[in-house]
């Protein structure tokens, strides 16, 4: 699988899937490219319906000059914890950026979110995130603000009474809680046209169908997080030959 940047060739065959309504992992396939680099190129330059090939490739273009007018002359990459690949560390930031984006939280928000959920300590300060990001600081206090009103984080204070922006694990079954809940609504009003609609008649069959199979989804949802709640808290343990691998501390 080819990697590097997207030649403008690509991109013109991008377009071209797009506008024949090909989903991203099959023009990823016919490109020999990852479904994630496809999803961030289209996703960064006006989405599916509005990308076109030459304006993406000079916006690359730009956004590759503006780095370098940036970087200072003799500077590198900073050095990435665990011997990690600087440039497939910042591929894959960009990755779930363009996700959480795909789900709806603006692009600032999803960067900050990025660099807290892929940062080891799990919380940065509001000047680590400036740095880090390279945006302003009041960039930083607008998009904690609104993720912190989501529940998406939370503030601490460290030792030195530093606020500290910190992610919470417990999010994603909350999240799958208020999932499930909702789904099971869909249930509700479905079961609602049985009695409208009249017991026994070919459409209130369909929906009675509909609410217990939602149900079932719904109640299986539920189950499965009340379940899996302690795999957000494990934490890794040590293996006789001194790495580290996924475990629970409970």
């Amino acid at each position: 699988m080819p990697g590097g940047r997207l030649t403008q060739q690509e991109r013109q065959q991008i377009a071209l899937g797009l506008a024949d309504g090909l989903a991203y992992a099959e023009i990823a396939r016919r490109l020999d490219r990852p479904t994630s680099t496809i999803t961030r190129e289209v996703m960064r330059n006006g989405g599916p319906t509005a990308y076109r090939a030459d304006l993406a490739h000079r916006a690359t273009e730009h956004r590759a000059h503006r780095r370098r007018q940036a970087a200072p002359r003799g500077s590198q990459a900073p050095v990435q914890a665990h011997g990690r690949d600087a440039e497939a560390v910042r591929e894959y930031e960009e990755a779930w950026t363009t996700l959480l984006m795909q789900q709806g939280l603006p692009k600032m928000m999803s960067r900050v979110l990025t660099c807290l959920y892929t940062t080891d300590a799990g919380s940065l300060t509001a000047s680590e995130l400036v740095q880090r990001l390279q945006v302003t600081p009041a960039s930083i206090s607008k998009s904690v603000t609104f993720l912190e009103g989501q529940g998406l984080i939370r503030r601490e204070r460290d030792e030195g009474r530093r606020e500290r922006y910190v992610v919470d694990n417990d999010v994603w079954y909350q999240g799958m809680i208020a999932s499930a809940r909702s789904t099971a609504q869909l249930a509700e009003t479905a079961r609602q046209g049985v009695g409208v609609l009249g017991p026994d008649t070919p459409a209130a069959t369909r929906l009675e169908n509909i609410a217990r199979f939602i149900d079932f989804v719904a109640e299986s949802m539920t189950r499965a997080a009340e379940q899996a709640r302690d795999v957000l808290y494990a934490k890794p343990e040590a293996t006789s030959g001194g790495t580290a691998e996924p475990g629970s501390d409970r």
